[in-house]
């Protein structure tokens, strides 16, 4: 990869990716750079369904990434680095092809039904970056895995929250309709009373579920190699720290985005290193995976390559 590739790539991080960038510094040198390039590629992927002129030209343009990606080639800068990438680190392609998926679904109508099928998009979309990861940061056992695609559900789970407003406002709503019922995403834009009850209610719940979540992702740091568990430890500290933000407002969506300031991260930052050194479960490997977390993918059929190759039971 050219310094200008990645000068670029920091920029972009720099300017979408601040909790990331906060906790890459606590990554080795090699693994940050790595890191960098994998948050391009992904970020590149949602722009392109998020900015396209129409969807037709966005599912035509990741039609073609996916093609690229397939055969390993590409005159993208972007995606050949990707693919670069993907074979410095032994990443599955197909893994990659499973979030162009997920992205692809955003541009349909996004009424999400239920639970189930909202942590299937988010595996699609995130977790599939912690299987990733997981490559990029030479994790050998893969046991591992498990764990980050909980980590990565999380997050997106967070980001869900966060984002109620602007998501409503590209017409989308990823609260599932069980909780929700069958909001429209104008009723999210300026709730009345009733809605913001109803919202605020699935905001709590969906936000305790993302704790399992994260919880699961912090058991499985001990799978990674020493180097990398401080800087994952922080990034899904601070990433959940949004929901702490959105739970102390009162869950008032319709405020705008929770944002988690420089001088909490640096509380944050200090509380993670201190549990990192203090606590043995960063260190050794306490307790299986719970299988249960993954009975909803189970349930809704999810059966890419990976999914059978990693997860069959």
């Amino acid at each position: 990869m050219s310094d200008s590739h990645f000068r670029a790539a920091d920029a972009v991080l720099s300017a979408k990716g601040r909790s990331f960038h906060w906790a890459r510094r606590f990554l080795g040198e090699r693994h940050a750079a790595r890191a960098t390039r994998l948050y391009m590629l992904c970020r590149y992927v949602d722009d392109i369904a998020d900015e396209a002129e129409s969807v037709p030209a966005a599912l035509q343009a990741l039609a073609k990434m996916k093609q690229d990606i397939g055969s390993g080639r590409s005159t993208d800068p972007i995606v050949a680095d990707g693919i670069r990438l993907f074979e410095e680190c032994g990443i599955n392609p197909d893994t990659f092809i499973e979030l162009i998926a997920g992205v692809e679904s955003d541009l349909g109508t996004v009424r999400i039904a239920d639970t189930d099928a909202l942590i299937h998009y988010c595996y699609q979309v995130a977790g599939t970056v912690g299987l990733m990861m997981c490559r990029i940061l030479d994790a050998k056992e893969a046991a591992a895995d498990a764990h980050a695609i909980d980590l990565g559900i999380a997050m997106q789970l967070t980001n869900i929250c966060r984002d109620v407003g602007d998501d409503a406002a590209l017409d989308r709503r990823y609260l599932p309709a069980s909780m929700v019922g069958g909001l429209d995403p104008a009723a999210l834009r300026q709730p009345d009373a009733d809605t913001a009850a109803v919202v605020r209610a699935a905001l709590s719940e969906l936000l305790q579920l993302a704790d399992r979540y994260y919880q699961s992702g912090e058991r499985g740091l001990a799978y990674l190699p020493v180097a990398a568990r401080a800087g994952i430890l922080l990034a899904a500290r601070v990433y959940q720290a949004i929901g702490s933000t959105l739970r102390q407002g009162g869950f008032a969506f319709e405020n705008g985005r929770a944002v988690v300031g420089s001088g909490r991260k640096s509380l944050i930052t200090l509380q993670a290193l201190a549990d990192f050194i203090l606590h043995r479960r960063y260190w050794r490997v306490l307790a299986p995976h719970d299988a249960a977390l993954h009975d909803p993918l189970r349930r809704i059929s999810v059966r890419t390559t990976i999914w059978n190759t990693r997860h069959a039971d």
